[in-house]
């Protein structure tokens, strides 16, 4: 059977031995409901479609951000990547509030700047005062950008402070930059313990996390110095005694992207696209667990290089029973007492995954839903990149807070001009159908 994906998820078979790294897998739990059966909910807003064109300033939504304006939340902010087209900020209804354009180019022939991945950092003490901060990854650039958060400044509020300085995270070399091997999925972390604040940053086609120690610079800039990296295994040993790798173009490694740390306990969530969940410590030490495996876990594939192609052969029964590749969109639903849900993006069918956030339950299967079309006019969310949630009040609007998610094809659509997006859902209405 031949399984067509986009160019970035193609995969070949990759002949390696078991990656250095122990690592403890958690056995899937039986009994989950088919996808199909999955109960419905159904957004409230949409943001206009952005299109990966010229004419749309090559746009892409990716990736959201939700920011809650503690003295007014209903005039709360969801700040957004849309790739080369840099950032967008929304206001609850929706609407677009500020624009910003990703870097350009250093020059002829280099890639220019590329948002792939945002979250946020509250009160984080910068030489001009505390103040909140969007932090996103600049594939492009392999570096990352900080905007300063002030809900009424003339202009937006949004201002940039990134340090001048800001090294590279992974490349050695301009060179290396243009090859796109960057910065990619992005979490935020703030230690409890020890006041500082991190960014926990992955590498494009590659499986290393990096934890970035934010620092502060002159003139209320950011900037990062680089304390640890890991490096998650390219290749599992399978209850068969076979070395099994995802599918992937020549020189690919299964990638991660969609990352989430619990605040309380500074646990890493981090989606292996084509592998599944892991949890680990956030400050990268100790042995990471897989929490959940996509249903492609196990499945030998080779990849075609005339088609573009993975050809897969016979599934041996080791994959999970929920989670279909790619693994994305990795958000927290966070509730007192240590309670609440790790939400997950099943990319490949369309759905999203539910699980206990305590870890004293082990992040259990609670259950799982679809985004659904509300209207002729305000569809649902497929094949969706990066989710965001928020348990608060948020105003008349939301009063139990917000889930947005990314609409990796938003309808109507024009088949020669992509059209990408975000969905507001309520997320009482999400708890709800969790719930039920």
């Amino acid at each position: 059977m031949a399984t067509s994906r986009s160019a970035r998820t193609a995969r070949r078979l990759l002949a390696t031995a078991l990656a250095a790294l122990a690592v403890t897998a958690v056995p899937s739990p039986a009994g989950a409901a088919p996808s199909a059966a999955l109960p419905a909910v159904t957004p409230r807003a949409e943001t206009a479609a952005l299109h990966d064109d010229a004419a749309g300033g090559d746009a892409d939504a990716d990736d959201p951000a939700i920011w809650r304006d503690s003295a007014d939340p209903g005039r709360s902010l969801v700040i957004a990547t849309a790739k080369q087209g840099g950032l967008r900020v929304y206001d609850l209804d929706a609407r677009e509030v500020q624009s910003l354009p990703a870097p350009a180019a250093p020059g002829p022939g280099h890639a220019p700047g590329r948002y792939n991945n945002v979250d946020l950092i509250s009160g984080l003490r910068l030489s001009t005062g505390r103040a909140d901060l969007a932090v996103t990854s600049d594939r492009g650039n392999d570096r990352l950008r900080f905007y300063r958060i002030d809900r009424d400044r003339a202009g937006g509020p949004l201002t940039d402070v990134t340090d001048p300085a800001a090294p590279p995270v992974f490349s050695t070399s301009q060179q290396e930059i243009d090859g796109q091997r960057t910065a990619y999925g992005l979490a935020t972390w703030t230690d409890k313990a020890s006041g500082h604040s991190y960014a926990l940053v992955s590498r494009r086609e590659r499986t290393t996390v990096a934890l970035l120690e934010l620092t502060p610079g002159s003139g209320g800039t950011v900037g990062y110095r680089k304390v640890r990296t890991l490096d998650l295994p390219a290749a599992f040993r399978l209850p068969n005694g076979k070395s099994w790798s995802p599918c992937a173009e020549p020189g690919e490694l299964p990638q991660v992207e969609g990352m989430v740390v619990d605040p309380d306990n500074g646990t890493l969530y981090a989606g292996q696209e084509d592998v599944g969940i892991w949890r680990l410590r956030a400050d990268l030490t100790g042995t990471p667990k897989l929490v959940d495996k996509v249903r492609e876990y196990g499945v030998p594939a080779t990849y075609d290089e005339a088609s573009e192609e993975c050809v897969a052969g016979a599934d041996p029964g080791y994959g999970g029973k929920r989670l279909t590749a790619d693994v994305e969109g990795l958000t927290l639903v966070t509730e007192p007492g240590g309670d609440g849900y790790l939400l997950a993006s099943s990319q490949g069918d369309n759905t999203f995954v539910a699980y206990d956030r305590e870890l004293s339950d082990h992040n259990e299967y609670e259950g799982g839903f679809r985004v659904t079309a509300a209207s002729a006019a305000l569809d649902g969310s497929e094949e969706c990149d990066g989710a965001a949630a928020l348990a608060a009040p948020l105003g008349a609007k939301y009063p139990k807070g917000l889930l947005v998610v990314q609409d990796g094809h938003d309808t109507p659509e024009d088949a020669e001009r992509p059209s990408t997006g975000f969905k507001f859902v309520d997320l009482g209405d999400v708890l709800k159908a969790v719930d039920d």
